[in-house]
């Protein structure tokens, strides 16, 4: 018996970082952890970006939301203090943004070898951490999945070849459509339960507590006649004795 956690994230997002890490927490204090499967899931913030676009992440969140570059800067110091908060490393300047398709088929390619959890570890350190840009460059995806453990020159043939992986990636984001996600990150325990955004670690905990006892509901006792316990047995009215 094992409870399914999907998240839906994307390399670009910040709070699908925060969000990984808050969930590891709960997650490391749940009694039943080793009996809980996550996955990875696929969701582009931007899929109209075409392939290879980077740019700087400043510029495109003050264009985005109709802000000056100063309010763009402030909400990324503000985001950086949220990451400290949980012992994430976070680079407030000179990161980039881009399109994430080739990420998101390398993370499909790295579920099939059994690294993708390593896999997003190395690009959300590259992508918020790291000084050197992880948008637009393959050489540098392959670099960092060869770090997180997988093998550069099967890294490289998946990579260049469009269609690897491609259709799990479009799969995924079409179950995202079917489940309501609108943003990311989002996280689905069993297809049952769902939690929106970067949550506190204890909301988390909840969710996993919820789905955990639909697979092991409290056993509903009927009746209430003599038994014996650790006190010993029901001794029977002087009445009833032979």
């Amino acid at each position: 018996m094992a409870v399914q956690v999907e998240i839906w994230t994307d390399i670009n997002c910040p709070f699908c970082y925060l969000g990984k890490r808050r969930f590891e927490q709960a997650l490391a204090g749940f009694e039943h952890r080793d009996q809980v499967r996550v996955v990875h899931r696929s969701f582009e913030l931007d899929p109209t970006l075409p392939a290879g676009h980077s740019g700087p992440v400043v510029a495109h969140i003050a264009e985005k939301y109709g802000i000056s570059e100063a309010q763009a800067a402030a909400n990324e110091r503000g985001i950086a203090a949220q990451a400290q908060a949980v012992g994430l490393p976070y680079r407030t300047e000179g990161r980039d943004f881009g399109n994430s398709f080739d990420m998101h088929r390398l993370l499909h390619f790295a579920l099939d070898r059994g690294w993708q959890d390593d896999v997003l570890d190395a690009l959300y350190e590259g992508n918020f951490a790291d000084e050197r840009p992880v948008f637009g460059d393959r050489e540098r995806l392959i670099e960092l999945a060869a770090r997180a453990g997988l093998d550069p020159v099967e890294v490289r043939a998946t990579l260049d070849d469009p269609q690897a992986y491609a259709d799990a990636v479009r799969a995924d984001e079409n179950t995202a459509a079917q489940l309501g996600a609108r943003g990311v990150p989002f996280f689905v325990f069993d297809r049952t339960y769902g939690v929106s955004g970067a949550q506190p670690p204890e909301v988390f905990t909840q969710a996993l507590e919820r789905a955990w006892a639909d697979h092991a509901p409290a056993l509903q006792v009927l009746g209430d006649g003599d038994a014996c316990g650790p006190d010993g047995c029901a001794v029977p009215a002087a009445d009833d004795r032979d």
